[in-house]
């Protein structure tokens, strides 16, 4: 009996730290990586130790011990702090007819550096992108090498940078067209951001594709206990505050138009990232509002990460949202539907 209960006091212990980290990761989208860059570390946990407080609360259910409340408290203030990671949605809705359909996608560069040995995921890109058939793509990690294979359904392209530019290429595609266009400065890095202004039937719609700074960490979790945790974590934090000044530009950038919005890309970073909340301020997050599941978007073994979003202003009615288990990339593409006859 007295092996049960310092096993139990243990046990309690362990718990009372993980609910603390976890209270201590409800901050990390309300404070700014400049303030506190240790927190952004937190947000990539959270969705751990949210399952690892579940866990204790089912320990103690079972063990019939009121010590529960603690686990069970701090769930339920995640519940009002911070969005669900997991959708209770059963089955995805399908797009209607007139609905406006637009896919992000990160390509990979169409494996143009041969990150893979199958010479054929280049083609088995295009060939998904044409048969999903979304009205407008964003595909960050472009290849100029297949801008071609994409026009045959897209009448209206803009490809950035220009090519004398050093930088990650992106593509926007899109079968209305593209009345004006341009880029985001992001500088002092290899990533960028462009938009598109597009005449969909008679409404314009201000489509952003992003891809913000990347965390340079290769996505093995053997791989990340194996290096020294100190330059790990200060190669993490630098690009998060380079991601945080990324996101500050395309917030005010977005705040500069009268048009409908819509932002499409890989943040690099989680929803419980300050980075996140600063980029979606008042848009809608098209998983939060009709996702499945957990929205996986980025292939880390063993741990799910939704880092490619597709947001849109609330004069626009999200109808659908797709996450798809396509493995021919690190990410996988994500496709939303939208009904543009929408006021506030």
């Amino acid at each position: 009996m007295k092996k049960q209960s310092f096993f139990s006091r243990i046990v309690f212990v362990l718990n009372y730290l993980f609910a603390l980290l976890l209270c201590i990761s409800y901050l990390a989208p309300y404070v700014s990586v400049e303030l506190l860059p240790f927190l952004s570390v937190f947000s990539l946990s959270l969705p751990m130790l949210v399952l690892v407080n579940i866990i204790f609360c089912f320990y103690w259910l079972l063990a019939k011990n009121k010590r529960v409340f603690l686990s069970a408290f701090v769930l339920v203030l995640g519940y009002f702090l911070v969005d669900l990671f997991i959708k209770f949605n059963f089955s995805e809705e399908e797009p209607k007819e007139n609905d406006l359909k637009v896919m992000t996608y990160n390509a990979r560069g169409f494996n143009i550096n041969e990150w893979s040995s199958d010479n054929t995921i280049g083609d088995k890109i295009i060939d998904f992108v044409l048969k999903e058939d979304p009205d407008i793509v964003c595909i960050q990690e472009f290849s100029r090498i297949r801008y071609k294979q994409l026009k045959q359904n897209y009448n209206y392209s803009f490809v950035a940078p220009d090519y004398n530019v050093s930088k990650a290429i992106q593509g926007i595609y899109s079968k209305y067209p593209i009345l004006k266009t341009g880029e985001l400065p992001f500088e002092h890095t290899n990533n960028i951001a462009s938009f598109a202004d597009i005449l969909c039937n008679n409404d314009t719609v201000r489509v952003y594709n992003l891809h913000l700074e990347s965390l340079k960490v290769v996505p093995d979790i053997e791989a990340i206990s194996n290096e020294e945790s100190s330059k790990l974590y200060g190669r993490i934090t630098k690009s998060f505050k380079r991601q945080q000044e990324q996101a500050l530009i395309v917030k005010n950038h977005i705040k500069n138009t009268s048009y409908k919005t819509i932002v499409c890309g890989d943040f690099n970073n989680n929803q419980y990232s300050n980075v996140y909340r600063v980029i979606r301020g008042d848009l809608l997050d098209t998983f939060n509002e009709k996702g499945t599941t957990y929205g996986r978007t980025y292939n880390f073994k063993y741990y799910p990460l939704r880092i490619d979003f597709i947001l849109a202003s609330d004069n626009i009615a999200v109808t659908s949202h797709k996450n798809y288990d396509v493995k021919l990339s690190d990410h996988f593409p994500v496709m939303a539907s939208f009904k543009l006859g929408v006021n506030k």
